[in-house]
């Protein structure tokens, strides 16, 4: 290892000449955002806040965080810890709106969102970091289908989604809490499974050594040793990468399962300020595309995707990212929902390369006609059909409900969409037994 100290790394993002680690093909963060400005190294064992939080067990990771569970050493209990990249924790909305929620309704906001516990922040060698103190959770909607039992052992014919009525139980309770935040001038702004979590049985009396995280490579909890490719000790860095293991045998999912709303870094005020979204690209809606507009009918917008999505296991708009992402979605709305109304379609800029002036498609590949090439066209398929394609296990009638019901919100007027509230009230969700937010559905 070489004896001179390493150079500081930049405070942005990195270019390709500028990468200091070997590859880690572990399902992690990137190693190179543990930079002056990004993440702060964490490794099992680390204490926080003056030693109140011991750091057991990597739960997740995100663009902007990473989450850990901890045990709280002086209330005895766990928590999960959520540890902002530097970068972020200045302008950091989360904490404000987590309290403005739970201010205006106690117990509404403990029902339908992760719970806030308290907040502090932390000094490292990439900067000051913003610590948020949450009630643990299970897994996500969006990964916790994997681990149902009747998938286990994975055969390559299965479909993988919920049953319907889990599904139909997680959009009720999802549904609600958009409700929730709206009726007290909240819009989530990141509305989409991997921010639904499972509740967890109580596990605050669980040994700490049946939770803390292994460090074994061989197990693939944790990624091989990070090494530089200067072979310099890194200061930034941990020394290796956890693999995130959230409580999936401590979660509730069977009868009285409850599902509530977490990462709140995208919410903002309805009567505030428009923010720079945060939606994943196939849950966007077309006004956000075009014209970047923003406000309470994103969410139900991104609510009606999830409806075809959690009954069919396929989203209904899948956008790879890419140099002409925006056009590729735009084109699949056009085939799934029909044409962009006037005004919409006005502001697509690149409309020409796939629309004749009198508005007629003529080509689907994504740039344009090559020069000297064929323009091509593919099969347009509706969402009706699309739907019926993938079989849900539904039967005829109750699938041509949700088909109708995924229109009605689904509407390229943003002011005709209908409000959370209003989709509660639709025969579907009101023959669910029972008005709370707990599940009496079975997983089988």
């Amino acid at each position: 290892m070489s004896a001179s100290p390493p150079p500081t790394p930049p405070s942005r993002p990195v270019l390709d000449k500028e990468l200091r680690f070997k590859t880690i093909t572990s399902p992690c963060e990137w190693i190179e955002d543990y930079r002056p400005g990004g993440y702060h190294p964490v490794l099992p064992g680390d204490l926080f806040n003056n030693g109140q939080y011991k750091i057991i067990r990597k739960l997740g990771e995100g663009s902007y965080s990473t989450v850990w569970l901890a045990c709280d050493k002086w209330v005895k209990r766990y928590v999960a810890l959520k540890i902002l990249v530097a970068a972020a924790s200045g302008q950091a909305n989360e904490a404000h709106i987590l309290r403005h929620i739970a201010g205006a309704a106690p117990a509404e906001a403990q029902r339908y969102v992760t719970q806030l516990l308290g907040e502090f922040e932390h000094r490292g060698p990439n900067g000051t970091h913003k610590c948020l103190v949450f009630e643990p959770m299970g897994p996500s909607v969006n990964s916790m289908v994997e681990e149902l039992p009747q998938f286990k052992p994975r055969r390559r014919t299965m479909k993988v989604r919920y049953p319907p009525e889990m599904a139909k139980s997680i959009l009720k309770q999802s549904l609600q809490a958009l409700a929730f935040l709206h009726a007290n001038g909240v819009a989530h702004g990141d509305f989409q499974p991997g921010n639904m979590l499972f509740s967890l049985r109580d596990i605050d009396s669980v040994p700490e050594d049946e939770v803390r995280q292994d460090e074994d490579v061989q197990t693939r909890s944790i990624s091989p040793p990070v090494q530089r490719l200067d072979g310099k000790r890194d200061d930034w860095a941990p020394r290796f990468l956890c693999i995130a293991q959230p409580l999936v045998s401590f979660t509730c999912y069977d009868v009285g399962f409850k599902v509530k709303l977490s990462d709140m870094g995208g919410a903002y005020f309805l009567d505030g300020p428009a923010p720079n979204p945060v939606v994943p690209l196939g849950l966007r809606s077309p006004e956000l595309i075009l014209t970047g507009d923003v406000g309470r009918s994103l969410d139900v917008w991104s609510f009606g995707c999830l409806v075809f999505e959690l009954l069919t296991g396929q989203p209904l708009f899948c956008v790879p990212g890419s140099k002409y992402e925006d056009d590729d979605h735009l084109l699949s709305l056009t085939a799934r929902l029909g044409a962009l109304p006037d005004g919409l379609f006005k502001c697509w800029k690149s409309s020409s390369r796939y629309f004749t002036p009198d508005r007629r498609l003529f080509n689907c590949q994504l740039g344009g006609v090559p020069e000297g090439g064929e323009p091509l066209m593919v099969p347009q398929t509706s969402m009706e059909e699309l739907f019926d394609e993938a079989q849900p296990d539904i039967d005829e009638e109750e699938g041509c409900h949700v088909k109708k019901l995924i229109r009605w919100i689904l509407q390229y007027d943003p002011a005709k969409r209908p409000l959370p509230a209003d989709i509660l009230l639709d025969p579907w969700f009101r023959a669910m037994e029972g008005d709370g937010n707990e599940s009496d559905v079975s997983i089988v």
